[in-house]
């Protein structure tokens, strides 16, 4: 495996940021440099492709600036260049998925109560005839869950279906993918799993055996456990990362090897929810908490599994965290990135 990644970070523009920063970053030392910026407005999530080749990302602004964007990654030089931009036609995308065997890229859009399917040429562009998906609903936060707000969507681990969360209404949604010749998400096959009043489900991941989903809920502070087979979810524990009940619980991510799970929480002691996973049955054990800089929105872990780098938005930071490989406890390396309002990290080979 290669040490030296490239690290790419998405943030809000609204002060002294560009749009997309380039760093490499070194998985044994800790230690990174940057490389680039690409400008863009709002990037305030993206993803690539599996070799890189193409990187996908949100601009999270209202209606007629709401986009995603298509750009190609030149690794040789480190450097990003926008390849085409294409309406949501819903406000608010705030999260991003691709699902490469069938070359297409889906948006949730958190003000737009919505998802959006994109289609992608042959080098790499967004075709401009998306597919919209509305929700409907709301929830019992009559402030937070006035009406439908998604805020998450990921493929499962087959390709065979796309998950979605819905902050507005309390649901996970499920929508089986069709071939390209025909409308990618079908509609007529849409099923929900409810969760629980006033949670408002919020990311989610799968773990490495993809035998368990795990969510966050940023209303009721929780991560929820469920059993995962073939498009099933199957509840099997709630178990609280925020215990100061702040509403403001964000993120949520699993080591590679699967044995750690942690969760970030912001509004108030900001900070970072570590769980041991049981083998056996996917049950989650508190195993501790790492204060971090203010508004931990978005993390993410090496894929060597040897440290955790945490994007605190208001403090304009990214600190670097080493994992005990024993109890999964983060240290503080003292090597932070600083980039202003930082808020989704992801690492390209």
């Amino acid at each position: 495996m290669n040490s030296i990644l490239y690290l790419l970070i998405g943030t809000y523009t609204f002060g002294l940021s560009e749009g997309i920063y380039v760093y490499k970053f070194n998985t044994e030392t800790g230690v990174s440099e940057y490389v680039s910026v690409v400008e863009m407005d709002n990037p305030s999530y993206l993803n690539s492709t599996a070799d890189g080749k193409f990187v996908y990302a949100v601009s999270e602004n209202g209606n007629e600036k709401a986009c995603a964007n298509a750009l190609s990654f030149d690794k040789e030089q480190g450097k990003l260049t926008l390849l085409n931009s294409e309406s949501t036609y819903a406000a608010a995308p705030c999260n991003i998925a691709i699902d490469e065997n069938r070359k297409h890229v889906v948006t949730a859009n958190y003000s737009g109560g919505s998802i959006t399917a994109f289609s992608i040429d042959a080098d790499g562009k967004l075709a401009s005839n998306p597919q919209l998906i509305l929700f409907e609903g709301s929830g019992a936060d009559t402030i937070r869950q006035e009406m439908p707000h998604l805020h998450c969507v990921k493929f499962s681990p087959d390709s065979k279906y796309l998950f979605a969360t819905d902050l507005g209404t309390d649901h996970i949604y499920r929508l089986n993918t069709a071939p390209s010749d025909s409308l990618f998400l079908n509609k007529e096959s849409l099923k929900s799993f409810k969760v629980a009043d006033g949670s408002g489900p919020r990311h989610f991941v799968f773990h490495p055996t993809n035998k368990y989903m795990y969510l966050i809920t940023e209303l009721a502070g929780t991560v929820i456990g469920f059993n995962y087979n073939d498009g099933e979810l199957t509840e099997f524990q709630t178990i609280q990362a925020d215990t100061l009940h702040a509403k403001g619980s964000a993120d949520i991510g699993i080591t590679p090897n699967g044995k750690f799970l942690y969760a970030s929480n912001r509004l108030q002691g900001d900070g970072i929810a570590i769980f041991s996973i049981n083998e056996e049955n996917g049950m989650l054990t508190k195993a501790g908490y790492q204060e971090t800089g203010i508004h931990p929105r978005n993390f993410v872990i090496t894929p060597n599994g040897k440290y955790l780098l945490s994007a605190s938005r208001d403090d304009s930071i990214i600190e670097v965290f080493e994992i005990d490989e024993n109890t999964g406890l983060l240290k503080n390396i003292d090597k932070n990135i600083e980039v202003d309002t930082p808020v989704c990290l992801k690492f390209i080979n």
